[in-house]
């Protein structure tokens, strides 16, 4: 989520969700402004930064991380450093990395980065390790449950939604997210598998089953079908399921990224399920394109 696309919508979905992490009293969110700032040096971007809006309260840094990178905490002070120079804020600053889990944390700390972390400039945050409270803790839980964890999470996640969430734009957003994860994670999953874990009525109601239900419904005019899309998603047999997440994946990296080029398009057209399922997992520390061309090329 560098600016990583699910750990995005989640801190604009749940702006509480990063003082939650850090121990830090939720109100606090209320006087902070969540974005994502590139600074000039060697295109860094953070994943996150929540600005406040009065001058006693600190900025935060976030960086998220699901891969071993032995020099994630030079990276990170150094993109900390660049943004100092190039905005020169007033506010202090604290820096919060999250790892998916702690055997990712770096093995070998420098004199320097031991000190940051022992002072509390950087705070370190384990999400196998955190504990569920609240509908954006589950989803963060999600994020690094295994395939057969998802099921009983989302049947959770979706009754927590609809007893406590009043607001339908903030309902639809998190069946989206919830997707999101899914064929991020979990490319594989069966028609059957999804409509275990959502209603139909949850589903109707996401930007993706829109999508997918207009593009059936010309693609059902072309080839002559009688049916359509059959209710958009619920066409996600093998072959629906595999074009919908190659979809996904194209729109998450258009939106993370710009307009991809036709070669990148058709090389990502080309994969196969569990080529998909590997870049919905590389993506998440994808920090230009040429990152994509790179993981592209391997395959």
């Amino acid at each position: 989520m560098r600016t990583d696309t699910i750990f995005y919508q989640l801190f604009l979905t749940f702006h509480s969700l990063l003082f939650e992490l850090i121990g830090q009293p939720l109100e606090k969110a209320e006087h902070y402004k969540f974005t994502s700032v590139e600074v000039k040096e060697k295109a860094f971007r953070f994943d996150g930064i929540f600005m406040p809006d009065t001058l006693d309260q600190p900025i935060y840094f976030v960086e998220v991380q699901f891969q071993d990178k032995p020099d994630f905490y030079w990276e990170f002070i150094t993109e900390i450093n660049i943004y100092l120079n190039q905005y020169q804020p007033v506010q202090d600053w604290q820096a919060v990395a999250i790892f998916a889990k702690r055997s990712l944390e770096v093995k070998k700390l420098t004199a320097y980065q031991e000190e940051l972390i022992n002072n509390g400039r950087i705070v370190q945050i384990y999400l196998d390790e955190i504990s569920s409270a609240s509908i954006g803790m589950d989803l963060v839980q999600l994020i690094v449950s295994k395939k057969s964890q998802s099921p009983e999470l989302v049947s959770g996640l979706m009754q927590r939604t609809r007893t406590e969430i009043v607001d339908a734009t903030i309902k639809r957003d998190i069946v989206e997210l919830l997707e999101t994860v899914l064929l991020s994670k979990f490319s594989k999953l069966t028609r059957q598998e999804i409509e275990t874990m959502f209603s139909l009525s949850d589903i109707k109601q996401t930007r993706v089953y829109q999508d997918a239900k207009q593009e059936g419904i010309q693609e059902g005019r072309q080839e002559g079908r009688q049916e359509g899309i059959q209710e958009g998603i619920q066409e996600g047999r093998q072959e629906g399921r595999q074009n919908e997440a190659k979809r996904l994946l194209l729109r998450l990296l258009s939106k993370r990224f710009g307009k991809l080029t036709d070669r990148q398009t058709l090389l990502i057209s080309s994969l196969d399920v569990e080529e998909l399922e590997e870049l919905g997992e590389a993506l998440l520390d994808f920090v230009s394109l040429v990152d994509l061309d790179n993981w592209l090329a391997e395959k």
